[in-house]
């Protein structure tokens, strides 16, 4: 199988290094404009390969991309202290017009994967741009913010995040939705409306810290990286080895709630077609108003792109 990582910044880098530890690829192709830093990347990266799982790594263009399964899209201009990912927009739009053409020139067959923020407002552009079927242009969405919420949620419990059932929906950004009604460990509801006072309160605030994570490691670090390497590499995964996955992907809904026309995060099974469906969710009347506003917020962001 052969991917290409388009953007070697911080966050393109480590997926790059996080499938070439996990062996996800056969080959993978990074691509950046910086090209003389791009090959020294690519040189520390093969030269851990005796450590790990052969992987034919390369520094290159679209062109040596070609015939490629999965593009991955990490390229754009980098979120700022106190900037939200919507204000991100136009700029980053702006980047996909000169990429997409190229992407789609040389790896037609492709599925494109967009990591750039504002992932859900750029998975629509790209999609726009690029003519190709909705199910081959989806977004991580909040793949990573319902990962963040797990292992909240786990530490506070005790128990591995791995064995929890509870979901980020909607816009992978201030608006995002915690899927309360059905978050569960092995089907023992975690919120609900009888539970104390002080418990309800401890969710909400795991939800808060959730929502507000990002923000929090940017002002500490600059910039976020290794958890969405880990988020999009099982994305991967999941497309590669066509595992199926219900992963809660940014993907092209039609109508959700009476919003038409957007990209926002779903609960949908992603396997080597794409995304082959999503799932219809058991809301609470509380939650579809959630989701509603989420999707109204993003459709009111793509009603203001210069395509």
């Amino acid at each position: 199988m052969k991917g290409v990582i388009v953007g070697a910044g911080q966050v393109g880098l480590a997926c790059a290094y996080a499938m070439m530890i996990q062996n996800v690829l056969d080959e993978m192709v990074l691509v950046d404009i910086n090209h003389d830093k791009l090959i020294g990347e690519v040189m520390d990266l093969e030269q851990g390969m005796s450590f790990v799982e052969p992987t034919l790594i390369k520094a290159g263009t679209m062109a040596d991309a070609a015939g490629a399964d999965v593009v991955v899209i990490t390229a754009g201009a980098a979120q700022k202290e106190g900037e939200t990912r919507l204000e991100l927009v136009q700029k980053n739009v702006e980047i996909l017009k000169k990429l997409i053409p190229d992407i789609v020139a040389h790896c037609p067959e492709a599925i494109l994967l967009l990591v750039s923020n504002p992932v859900d407002v750029l998975t629509y552009a790209a999609w726009k741009l690029s003519g190709l079927p909705k199910s081959r242009v989806f977004g991580s969405g909040t793949v990573l913010d319902t990962g963040r919420f797990r292992y909240l949620l786990s530490r506070h419990l005790g128990i591995d995040p791995r064995s929890l059932h509870a979901y980020i929906i909607g816009e992978h950004g201030d608006s995002e939705v915690p899927f309360w009604s059905q978050a569960n460990v092995c089907g023992t509801p975690l919120y609900y409306d009888g539970m104390a006072d002080g418990d309800r309160q401890a969710m909400d605030e795991i939800f808060q810290q959730t929502k507000n994570a990002a923000y929090e490691i940017i002002r500490r670090k600059g910039y976020t990286n290794y958890a969405v390497g880990l988020a999009v590499t099982q994305i991967v995964h999941s497309i590669v080895r066509d595992q199926n996955r219900v992963l809660t992907v940014s993907c092209v809904v039609d109508e959700i709630f009476g919003v038409q026309d957007l990209c926002l995060s779903v609960p949908a099974v992603v396997g080597r077609t794409g995304v082959s469906r999503w799932l219809n969710m058991l809301l609470s009347p509380q939650e579809e108003k959630l989701l509603q506003h989420s999707a109204q917020t993003l459709r009111g962001v793509i009603d203001q792109i210069e395509f």
